[in-house]
């Protein structure tokens, strides 16, 4: 086991007093949903989906540190969770999980996290206006996956420009040209790593996700 892998569980087992395994998928491999059980994440991230009778995939998420995702959760015939980094996670069966009231309480706040998630990009992909979609999606991601920096906020998660199209019911190449505009607008940026990175001021509202100038993309 890799050194960085050996110090997340021992805080793993730390912070929670038990003894685990912890499962390591690598970026792009999907990740194995089993029923009657949850999975955590304890590093790196995932993306969940599901796929649509014409072959389309439609995205339902992603799901960060501390975050559960699994099975238990959906009634979807398709949903299928893909490892967007190399991702360590944790597996809590549901009789365990029954049987622990301190662990069901520990894990209450993150399936909380995961339903709000999917209601807000519900709401994204409500909206009328192809802008509108890509700017409140960006604001959920900063809530979410925001790191500040002095431009403004980082975005931790890298997501494809096909990731965010399927997110907001668009093309790839409406994507592309969007977030070209935005870029020349000064309105985001990139780092070395190709994060973006959110400008302070055009992206200030980050807990009023549906506050924002329509007439600012």
């Amino acid at each position: 086991m890799p050194p960085t892998s050996k110090a997340l569980l021992a805080e793993v087992q730390h912070n929670t007093g038990a003894t685990r395994n912890l499962h390591f998928y690598a970026k792009g491999e999907t990740i194995p949903l089993m029923s009657q059980g949850l999975w955590q994440v304890c590093q790196g991230l995932a993306q969940l989906g599901t796929l649509y009778p014409t072959g389309d995939e439609g995205l339902l998420g992603w799901v960060g540190p501390s975050m559960c995702f699994g099975l238990w959760l959906t009634s979807l015939q398709t949903y299928r969770a893909t490892a967007t980094s190399d991702v360590y996670l944790m597996w809590y069966s549901m009789v365990e999980i029954e049987a622990s009231p301190q662990l069901a309480h520990e894990l209450l706040p993150q399936m909380a996290r995961r339903l709000r998630q999917m209601e807000s990009i519900l709401a994204i992909a409500g909206q009328r206006r192809v802008e509108d979609r890509l700017y409140q999606l960006l604001l959920l991601l900063k809530q979410d996956f925001g790191q500040p920096v002095s431009e403004g906020t980082r975005l931790t998660i890298r997501l494809t420009h096909q990731d965010i199209a399927n997110a907001i019911c668009t093309t790839r190449v409406t994507v592309t040209r969007m977030l070209g505009k935005l870029q020349q607008q000064g309105l985001v940026s990139r780092d070395g790593d190709r994060h973006l990175i959110l400008n302070k001021e055009s992206f200030a509202n980050s807990s009023d996700l549906f506050g924002c100038n329509p007439q600012a993309v």
